[in-house]
């Protein structure tokens, strides 16, 4: 992951202002859901990852410096976290994520902890 949890790394192919929306999202070891909202803020980029039926109706919010890879022909993201690492992730809460530094600082913090070592 990227120093900046909050910034796309420049080896993840991404594009700054292309749609991410309905794009399937792969952890190390399968898909968990599918991007619902996105992004591409200066240091506060990120991806929200409607769960589906695999965490009955969860929503993570995912910083895009955990994003690993982008393959836009195949519209999937792949991101270099585990099934349980998100799974066991904060979950998201729409009147936060935007405006609240406290709670992007929890939810950044969660993800650097799970750097690999």
């Amino acid at each position: 992951m990227s120093d900046n949890i909050w910034g796309y790394q420049p080896t993840s192919g991404h594009t700054a202002g292309i749609d991410l929306i309905g794009y399937k999202v792969e952890a190390t070891n399968g898909g968990i859901g599918k991007v619902d909202k996105h992004s591409d803020a200066v240091d506060s980029s990120y991806l929200v990852v409607d769960t589906g039926v695999w965490i009955f109706g969860k929503h993570v919010l995912l910083p895009a410096g955990t994003v690993s890879s982008i393959d836009q022909a195949e519209r999937k993201i792949y991101v270099s976290l585990t099934k349980d690492q998100i799974k066991n992730s904060p979950e998201f809460d729409k009147d936060k994520h935007e405006g609240d530094a406290g709670y992007q600082e929890q939810v950044g913090g969660y993800y650097v902890g799970q750097r690999p070592i």
